[in-house]
């Protein structure tokens, strides 16, 4: 028995020293394992992370912070316009302005450990890698908020060891540097949720709010912050809203996913079992908002407009942060584009504000003045191709309307029309339609730059006559509108009523000075090298055209005395923290001098008083200083009409997308009227709007060096005394250094005779008593300006009264036919009434009328009477006794007729004195002036 229990007790004790020593064993082979393992895991995680940079504050805190925020637009006065197009909405906040209900939410959904753990949690990260492992069903996820956000901003959503490794290392070094509360509030930021009832794709609390509910997020309910707070799990799998804004079929999942956020908060303590119920049975889905029109479709012309030139501003900024210049960009295409996709990329991501010089009110009332103009003109058919299948269809192109109102001063473009239909032609006619400026050319290219080299005065005489000048392309033959001509005419007259020939003139005398060098100048950017040669130029035949914009900014030239300020639209430019990294100056480039500018200024109002534009002054509601031109391209293709007062310029253009023919005639308007119209309502609506901005009782002021001179019509030289004797004398403004010095020598005084209606120089042996005295044009005047080869010397002449004193002699002189004229018939005398019948001979040039008192007297002669004057004389005496003898171009006289009286013959009037001296005829240039 004794032996039993000793030799139980000795295999108790070996037993257990054995188990002992195993266990030892054992658990030093574990550690041994756990070192090793442990080694090889850290040794694993080194390998890992071995090129990822020990990150400062500096460097966690700008990428952290680095939200793609979307820029912001803004009108005139700082007044909101909305945010730019981008493939993702988001608009930072403060923490502070978030409501608490989505801090609980997020905290309790997304990490409820978030306050107590320093970046990581190790039994999750050791929970996720089991799981991925054992290939799990259920993933639970490992990620602290702390690591969502470094994965969201610092490193990818890649999914591998290596980035998850960086990520913990990062995470915990970030929340050294952090407190909780900034990386929760970078967190909200950036995390996605989904879209918005418009469909676009947005991220950041605020814009989640705001989109989603219509609220700002500090407003945001128990219900509606559990409902957002659940959406970062799967964005859009969970988003309410499909890609067009419209509300999904089935919100099932994410009422799901709002239920579990609210249980999860009633679990952590963050809301009551009352909550929780009542929250349960809101009705989420009434408080969803209705999609909002984006400022791309209510705004497109705009938008577009102030989105592609803050482009070209801050590629600039960004091309000279790196070394290069303006002119670098243009030498160089492939570092243009390089740069303009790092500016479209910083714009769409940076949260910009941009503040454009645009008025809402008044661009605003444009758009709807636009939109109801009736008398545009009719739709015409065009033929293009289709962009899907290729085929050549027709499309009916409607009447297109472009226009820009410029403040004078500082360039700011107030307000623009950029087309009637976005959605039909995605061009901004005002600022990128090219079309040929017509004649609204002839001040900014002709007469400004004419007058500015002292060459040309409004007073200036230029021929309106048929003209053909040969160039190298051949031989040119520029038409007047309606093809007529206007003799000697001035420039004023010239350019107030949009004479084509006279220009023609005067561009073929400047266009070797390089008067494109003006356009430049004026800030035009599509001149070609063919526009400077072509003489067709001054007419607005460019071989690219024109923009409105840089058209209508030409014309402020004239308003600014002459200097160019160029027009823009961008008025600063704002990062989200406020720094002004642009702000526009104007830099003003002088063009005309101020004499000229003004000179031209006032030649155009006369195109508002008697010129193409008289019509326009009545249709406006107010009064201003108005100076401008009318244009009209080639088959009246484009219609334009410009105009500047000391405060705006304001331009309009019409015509077809692809380039025909406006209808002459469209409800009663024609082409021109109904541009003229289009353009006084626009003006109108601005004054019913801001009335400030237009109008004005500011004149436009004449400098110094100007003076008003007398000059005579025909040449524009100082009046000679026959120039005054024919009452062709005229004033006008002169640049006081450029004033004319010569006498006039255009004009001849001689003797003339008149057969019918035709005037003749008087041959030699001409009876001067036929004769009349009168004034005609110079030959060698004529020759000196190459007019001696004009067939019709008429056409010098105007049909104006000023010139009835100017003779124009017939070129054919009129010769002897070589016999005695018959005798004159049918002489009656009644009354004191003497009348005869006139000699049907062709050289007959006047009558003689002799009288003798009594049979036994001698006749004498007491009047000689042109051909062209009534056949009849009146006498003093009728008892005396009369005849009339016929007269020829060489004197020659024919036989009396016979004899008349009536009375008494032996009565004698000795007071009858019808001839008190020889007969002659009155001298006409008596009576003038």
């Amino acid at each position: 028995m004794n032996l039993n229990k000793d030799k139980l007790f000795k295999f108790t004790r070996i037993f257990t020293k054995v188990s002992w020593n195993l266990a030892i064993i054992f658990i030093a082979s574990c550690l041994i394992g756990l070192s090793f393992a442990g080694g090889v895991g850290a040794g694993y995680f080194a390998s890992l992370v071995k090129d990822e940079p020990i990150r400062s504050y500096d460097s966690m805190k700008k990428d952290i912070y680095n939200y793609e925020e979307t820029s912001e637009l803004y009108f005139s006065d700082n007044q909101y316009l909305g945010k730019l197009r981008s493939d993702l909405d988001r608009e930072e906040t403060k923490i502070s302005n978030v409501s608490q209900h989505v801090i609980d939410a997020v905290i309790a959904t997304e990490d409820e450990n978030f306050f107590e753990h320093p970046g990581i949690v190790p039994k999750s990260i050791l929970r996720a890698i089991f799981q991925e492992f054992t290939n799990s069903s259920v993933k639970t996820g490992g990620s602290t908020l702390t690591q969502q956000l470094i994965k969201n901003q610092i490193l990818t959503n890649e999914v591998s060891f290596e980035r998850k490794a960086k990520e913990i290392m990062i995470a915990l070094r970030l929340e050294q540097f952090f407190e909780k509360e900034e990386i929760l509030e970078a967190y909200l930021n950036v995390v996605p949720f989904g879209r918005n009832s418009s469909g676009r794709n947005i991220a950041g609390i605020q814009t989640a709010a705001q989109g989603i509910f219509g609220v700002d997020a500090k407003d945001l309910n128990l219900p509606q912050a559990a409902y957002i707070a659940g959406l970062p799990q799967s964005p859009f799998g969970y988003t309410p809203f499909t890609r067009t804004g419209e509300i999904k079929e089935d919100i099932t999942p994410s009422l799901n996913r709002m239920k579990t956020v609210l249980s999860r908060m009633l679990t952590e303590g963050y809301i009551t079992e009352k909550e929780y119920k009542e929250a349960l049975t809101y009705d989420i889905k009434s408080n969803f908002i209705p999609p909002k029109q984006n400022i791309v479709e209510k705004y497109p012309y705009l938008t577009f407009e102030i989105e592609d030139r803050a482009k070209k501003i801050l590629l600039e900024i960004l091309a000279e942060k790196d070394g290069y210049s303006s002119e670098d960009l243009k030498k160089d295409n492939n570092l243009y584009n390089e740069y303009y996709s790092k500016a479209d990329k910083n714009l769409r991501q940076n949260g910009y504000r941009i503040y454009s010089t645009i008025d809402k009110e008044i661009y605003d009332k444009m758009q709807v003045i636009k939109d109801s103009y009736q008398y545009y003109g009719n739709d015409k058919q065009e033929k293009v191709k289709d962009p899907d299948t290729g085929e050549i269809i027709k499309v009916m192109e409607p009447v297109e309307v472009g226009a820009i109102l410029i403040d004078n001063d500082t360039g700011a473009i107030i307000s623009f029309v950029g087309g009637r239909d976005h959605n039909r032609k995605q061009l901004n006619h005002a600022t990128k339609g090219i079309r040929s400026n017509g004649s609204t050319m002839k001040p900014i290219l002709v007469y400004g730059p004419a007058i500015d080299m002292g060459l040309f005065h409004p007073g200036s005489v230029i021929p309106d006559v048929p003209l053909k000048i040969q160039t190298v392309q051949g031989p040119w033959e520029p038409k007047n509108y309606g093809e007529g001509y206007h003799g000697l005419t001035t420039a004023r007259v010239a350019l107030a009523k949009s004479y084509n020939i006279p220009t023609a003139k005067i561009y073929a005398s400047i266009i070797n000075k390089d008067p494109t060098s003006y356009l430049e100048k004026m800030g035009f950017s599509t001149l070609t090298n063919g526009d400077r040669s072509h003489l067709s130029m001054a007419l607005g035949a460019m071989d690219k055209g024109v923009t409105i914009e840089e058209n209508v900014n030409a014309y402020s030239t004239f308003a600014n005395g002459g200097k160019f300020v160029d027009a823009y639209m961008i008025e600063k430019i704002e990062t989200k923290d406020g720094e002004v990294i642009y702000q526009h100056t104007p830099n003003p480039v002088d063009v005309f001098s101020p004499q000229a500018a003004y000179l031209t200024i006032d030649m155009m109002r006369d195109v508002l008083t008697k010129g193409t534009a008289a019509g326009v002054p009545s249709k406006l509601k107010f009064k201003a200083d108005w100076a401008g031109k009318t244009g009209t391209s080639q088959d009246y293709k484009d219609s334009w009409f410009v105009a500047t007062n000391p405060k705006v310029t304001f331009g309009l253009w019409m015509g077809y997308d692809t380039p025909k023919s406006l209808e002459k005639s469209y409800k009663g308007y024609s082409y021109s009227q109904r541009n003229q119209k289009l353009w006084a309502e626009l003006m109108n609506g601005v004054y019913d709007v801001k009335p400030e901005i237009v109008a004005t009782s500011e004149k436009f002021n004449m400098p110094s060096g100007i003076v008003r001179k007398s000059y005579c019509t025909v040449s524009g030289k100082l009046p000679s005394n026959l120039c005054e004797k024919a009452g062709l004398v005229a004033s006008d403004l002169f640049i006081s250094k450029y004033a004319p010095t010569e006498v006039d020598n255009s004009l001849i005084e001689g003797s003339y005779m008149v057969i019918g209606d035709k005037y003749y120089k008087a041959p030699e042996g001409f009876p001067e008593e036929f004769s009349t005295k009168g004034v005609m044009l110079n030959p060698e005047f004529l020759k000196s300006k190459d007019l001696a080869e004009v067939q019709d010397i008429s056409y010098l002449i105007s049909n104006s009264s000023i010139w009835k004193n100017i003779i124009v002699p017939e070129k054919e002189a009129v010769t002897d036919d070589g016999k005695v004229p018959s005798s004159v018939k049918n002489i009656h005398l009644n009354g004191k009434v003497l009348t005869w019948e006139n000699v049907q001979d062709s050289d007959i040039v006047g009558y003689r009328i002799y009288k003798a008192n009594s049979p036994t007297d001698p006749f004498s002669k007491i009047a000689s009477i042109p051909k062209t004057s009534e056949l009849s004389f009146q006498v003093s005496n009728a008892n005396a006794i009369f005849y009339v003898t016929a007269i020829d171009v060489a004197g020659n006289e024919s036989t009396p007729s016979k004899e008349v009286s009536s009375g008494n013959q032996n009565d004698s009037d000795s007071s009858d004195n019808e001839n008190p001296s020889d007969g002659k005829i009155p001298d006409p240039m008596d009576h003038i002036n």
